[in-house]
């Protein structure tokens, strides 16, 4: 397993309250992992979210930090509460309260991958739960709230940009009969992690590119929309779900042919959405 909890990569002058930030990108898959594990690495790779991190990374280049998962989501999600911990998984864990995410396999160390496959032969013992979480779940949400932190202090306001990918069956449910298929997924669980202002900005980014977006459905945010969306504080956390049959072959886990042109689309998408957390007067001086 890498050494590094996270990537971050700063602006050379941060002149922005956005934040990007990638937890499910994570690929540093060690060989001891993979042992544990009875799916092959490409099995497993099925719940990462294959190359976000390089399609938000030149969010630096318009004055915006970026941060990236070190690790795997399959080993740790980062995107789960620290308690989410599986009883079914985790040796000496007792059962909770009913919470889906754990229910179906997938809490902070995940138990399954996509379509429910198993990851592991049997248990996890509580030391191992320990090292994951302190070693790489920490880090990371220390960092993102060290980020947070000074964009509160620098601008008065912090929006972080929480990027997924989503597979293209995920939208199956959501497509309308003769209607376009969304290309990209806002969630602001329903209003309450991002004011509206924000929310829309952000969807006009999107949509001011050609993409076709929805919000909340399927994917309304989870951890951390909920954790460090707070509007009233002027902290809007909004995550962006992406369809990954844009810009990859999901079975192969592989960049498309499309991948250059989405990565130059996307650029500018990013540019705008910086743009929503630059103060006005530092806009203005810019016109």
């Amino acid at each position: 397993m890498s050494d590094l909890a996270y990537n971050l990569i700063r602006p050379a002058r941060r002149d922005t309250s956005v934040i990007f930030a990638s937890p499910h990108s994570g690929r540093a898959y060690s060989d001891a992992f993979l042992r544990s594990a009875v799916l092959d690495q490409r099995e497993i790779r099925s719940s990462e979210d294959a190359f976000v991190d390089q399609l938000f990374a030149p969010a630096a280049q318009y004055g915006a930090a970026f941060l990236a998962a070190g690790a795997p989501r399959a080993y740790v999600d980062l995107n789960r509460a620290s308690e989410e911990l599986d009883p079914a998984l985790i040796d000496g864990v007792r059962r909770s309260a009913h919470n889906p995410r754990i229910a179906s396999g997938l809490g902070v160390i995940p138990r399954v991958v996509a379509n429910g496959r198993a990851i592991y032969r049997g248990k996890l013992g509580l030391e191992e739960v320990h090292y994951r979480l302190s070693r790489y779940w920490r880090p990371y949400h220390d960092m993102l709230q060290t980020l947070i932190d000074e964009s509160h202090r620098q601008f008065g306001e912090a929006i972080l940009i929480d990027c997924h990918s989503m597979p293209h069956e995920a939208l199956d449910a959501v497509s309308q009969s003769g209607g376009r298929r969304p290309d990209v997924v806002l969630g602001d669980r329903f209003g309450a992690s991002a004011s509206s202002k924000v929310i829309e900005r952000i969807e006009a980014a999107f949509a001011n590119a050609g993409l076709c977006v929805v919000r909340n459905t399927p994917f309304a945010g989870a951890y951390i929309t909920q954790n460090y969306g707070r509007p009233s504080w002027q902290q809007h956390a909004v995550q962006i779900e992406i369809d990954r049959a844009l810009y990859m072959d999901e079975r192969r886990i592989e960049p498309n042919a499309n991948f250059v042109a989405f990565c130059e689309m996307l650029d500018g998408i990013i540019q705008e959405i910086a743009e929503v957390g630059r103060p006005a007067i530092q806009r203005v001086a810019a016109e």
